[in-house]
């Protein structure tokens, strides 16, 4: 029970991180390997502090890792999470698209009403 929780704790934080597009981007921009926080502001009209924010929140969920190197912090992906994001998304992908055959079948099944109606004069 207790590592249930723990994983949906952790969706919840991935997807909160997730929510904002100012965090995508950032994830986006360091998908290709390391940034530095001003590296990271430079694209988006925000100030260093807001950005350093939306970085602690990327860092609580565990979708970065901040590396200091004397004054410069280096900001690099851990895509770890994202896979356990993306297996919850799964079960729910699966689940919908079979109860979507479902539907596509039954509505193939029934009978064709006629839609020839008679036209009074």
């Amino acid at each position: 029970m207790v590592n249930r929780l723990t994983v949906e704790t952790d969706l919840d934080a991935i997807f909160a991180a997730l929510a904002h597009p100012i965090r995508r981007a950032i994830l986006e921009q360091i998908s290709g390997g390391y940034a530095t926080v001003g590296e990271l502001a430079e694209p988006h009209r925000v100030s260093l502090p807001a950005i350093s924010r939306h970085l602690r929140v990327l860092e609580a969920a565990g979708l970065i890792e901040i590396e200091p190197e004397g004054r410069v912090h280096r900001i690099q992906i851990d895509a770890a999470p994202l896979s356990a994001a993306f297996g919850w998304l799964t079960r729910y992908r699966v689940l919908w698209e079979d109860r979507f055959d479902r539907l596509a079948e039954f509505v193939e099944d029934r009978p064709k009403k006629s839609k020839s109606r008679k036209i009074r004069g």
